[in-house]
């Protein structure tokens, strides 16, 4: 592990730790060339599908940008953040168990609205008013009389 002190390659693990969740090891580290101490922290890397546009273009599936779609919608509504960390990891679970290579926006905003639909009902119409381009107060209505009908278990 390169210090992010010095650059120097030769340092050495101090301490081992396995997160609560078991799911994080976090080692604690100091570079024999300058003595100085830092942390790093390991993790499984998966890889999730790529995200088909409607143009056709293919990008990297990007954590943020969900979360920021969700944070936007979810703006000034009594949702807690652990709410908003737990409907992306939902989603990133089922992107991932769908074991598809490739996923379209389309598949990704539905699992989008159904997190939120689940969360806040305002926000839900939020984001399905700019995902499905309503263009009148009728599509509206529609998505409206769509939430009082109870979810699906």
């Amino acid at each position: 592990m390169k210090c992010p002190f010095c650059s120097s390659f030769d340092t050495q693990v101090i301490d081992s730790r396995v997160s609560e969740e078991g799911d994080t090891i976090r080692r604690r580290r100091r570079c024999t060339a300058c003595d100085r101490r830092f942390t790093t922290y390991e993790r499984v890397e998966l890889v999730m599908p790529a995200v088909v546009k409607r143009n056709g273009t293919r990008v990297e599936f990007d954590v943020n940008k969900l979360r920021g779609s969700l944070n936007l919608a979810l703006r000034k509504r009594p949702v807690s953040t652990e709410e908003v960390d737990a409907a992306v990891a939902r989603v990133q679970e089922l992107l991932l168990a769908s074991g598809l290579r490739e996923v379209g926006t389309g598949y990704l905003g539905e699992l989008v609205m159904s997190e939120l639909r689940k969360l806040d009902q305002v926000a839900y119409v939020r984001f399905a008013s700019v995902y499905k381009s309503f263009e009148d107060i009728g599509e509206f209505v529609k998505a409206i009389d769509e939430i009082q009908v109870p979810l699906k278990p």
